[in-house]
């Protein structure tokens, strides 16, 4: 039988879904960094989301002159940009998958999106959660 003829068992109503991390790196030219969240984001769902959790300890560990109040307000822009809406800004009148990519744009910030990776998913909003739990916290 070819590869075509073979169904894979067990997909459901999964789809595919693309998560990226989000790095704090509190001092770019030491290249240190920590996990503080998870970007998610499926087409099949029109969803785009984000769960964060800032370790202030392992923050200041890297950089003690961490700017706290600066990363949670750069936390809280992403969730802004995720959520859409009037907090979103610009953003707000872009569709789901346009969000995503903006966000995962590299940049040398403070605040650094990581590689995107991709899965299967029936439900992105409990992967999202899931990852979190796996990854950052």
């Amino acid at each position: 039988m070819s590869d075509r003829h073979i169904i894979r068992a067990g997909t459901g109503d999964r789809h595919v879904y693309e998560y990226a991390l989000l790095r704090l790196v509190p001092r770019v030219e030491r290249g240190e960094c920590i996990n503080a969240g998870v970007l998610v984001y499926c087409r099949a769902k029109a969803y785009v989301g984000v769960r964060t959790h800032l370790d202030e300890a392992r923050l200041l560990a890297l950089d003690p002159d961490a700017d706290v109040p600066g990363v949670r307000a750069a936390l809280h822009a992403v969730e802004a940009v995720c959520a859409g809406g009037e907090a979103a800004g610009q953003a707000a009148a872009d569709d789901p998958g346009r969000r995503f990519r903006w966000l995962i744009a590299p940049r040398s910030t403070v605040l650094q999106p990581g590689p995107v990776h991709t899965g299967l998913t029936t439900d992105p909003a409990a992967e999202a959660e899931r990852l979190l739990d796996l990854m950052v916290r």
